[in-house]
């Protein structure tokens, strides 16, 4: 008979699943390597993160998979409505339920005890499983995230592991490293707006992918030039890097991604990621207007001392700019460099709504890509 942990693995294999996103829990400490040496993994440093890359995996062809802790469903419950039930982008997320059986810290109940009710008002599919015996629950719910375009959780309880005998590896070695960063930075006068930004990149892009930010970006790109390799964002701020990421470690064409000041700031972790792969096919423009530019123009922290490029090369991103002008702009962006950051003033041209549903700039998009969405 095959330990839970094995079952697992088996029907994430036979479900076809070549991505996997994960985040640590005590309870499945057995399960995450055995999955990490079948399936590839990305490790994850906080989950909403993960549902923008498993997002763009998905967009690129792929099908992903989470693995977490219940307790990230806590940071996940708007991405998953404002983008995977927005866009209709299927998701199953293999949670492990802590709070309900034998659980002895005290802060993982009122969550986990409610977090059925609290999905249930979401409207998120979830399954649960209380036993080895329930493991093909797992399968069932695969099937339907992907046959019906929407998220699926399965909660797992700890009963299942408790007569596993998978065994748990040995800690692994740190490797002694030496780093180094020199870095001199100098913030202009800005002399270009976001449009002119935005003009240079569509005017290069070509057959390649350009994913734009919410709000304002992606109005001023529809704007400019529509087409149906843009991705717009309608929601779910900070994640448009994240989707770049996956659709750059699923697919060969390059990717643009447009974020903004406001967003990185918002989530930091989609660099931590991008550093941790620098895939060489992906170019993220951080057009930095020092403001909230969709709310009305709010003041950002980079507004006086943080600097977007430093954090890009704190977070491990090996290829970096700084720009000023169009013309330096254009240059980074035809060099294909992973990093541009791109000075600009707080002035939004204005721009009509975009004519397009969430689904529709999906569905235009995958196919775009090549692909008919049967999965």
């Amino acid at each position: 008979m095959k330990n839970p942990e094995q079952k697992v693995v088996e029907i994430l294999k036979n479900s076809r699943i070549d991505l996997a996103a994960t985040l640590p829990c005590d309870r499945i400490k057995a399960l995450l390597p055995l999955i990490s040496e079948n399936i590839k993994t990305i490790p994850l440093t906080r989950e909403e993160n993960g549902v923008g890359i498993c997002a763009g995996v998905y967009l690129g062809g792929g099908r992903p998979v989470m693995v977490i802790q219940s307790t990230g469903l806590g940071n996940m419950i708007n991405a998953l409505l404002s983008l995977n039930l927005t866009y209709g982008i299927p998701l199953p997320v293999l949670a492990s339920w802590r709070g309900i059986y034998k659980e002895p810290i005290e802060a993982q109940w009122q969550f986990g005890k409610r977090l059925p009710a609290i999905l249930g008002a979401a409207g998120i599919k979830f399954t649960t499983i209380e036993s080895h015996s329930e493991l093909d629950k797992i399968n069932d719910a695969i099937k339907d995230s992907f046959s019906n375009a929407h998220p699926h959780v399965v909660l797992i309880s700890p009963s299942v592991w408790e007569c596993s005998l998978c065994e748990v590896p040995e800690p692994f070695e740190i490797i002694p490293r030496r780093l180094e960063l020199k870095f001199k930075s100098e913030i202009k006068k800005p002399v270009m707006i976001r449009y002119d930004a935005i003009k240079i990149l569509a005017e290069i892009a070509g057959d390649d992918i350009i994913i734009a930010n919410l709000g304002i970006p992606s109005k001023e790109l529809f704007d400019i030039k529509d087409r149906e390799l843009n991705f717009y964002m309608l929601g779910s701020m900070g994640l448009v890097s994240s989707i770049g990421l996956g659709l750059a470690l699923i697919q060969k064409r390059h990717v643009y991604v447009i974020d903004g000041d406001g967003s990185l700031l918002m989530n930091p972790n989609s660099l931590t990621a991008i550093g941790e792969y620098n895939p060489g096919n992906l170019t993220v423009i951080a057009i930095d207007n020092a403001a909230y530019g969709s709310t009305g123009n709010q003041k950002t922290a980079t507004s006086s001392r943080i600097d977007l490029e430093l954090m890009a090369k704190a977070n491990g991103i090996k290829d970096t700019v700084k720009v000023h002008t169009t013309a330096e702009l254009k240059g980074a962006l035809l060099r294909k460099v992973g990093f541009i950051h791109a000075l600009v003033k707080p002035i939004n041209v204005k721009c009509r709504e975009i004519p397009l549903s969430a689904n529709e700039i999906k569905q235009r998009f995958m196919r775009a890509m090549g692909m008919n969405e049967l999965f």
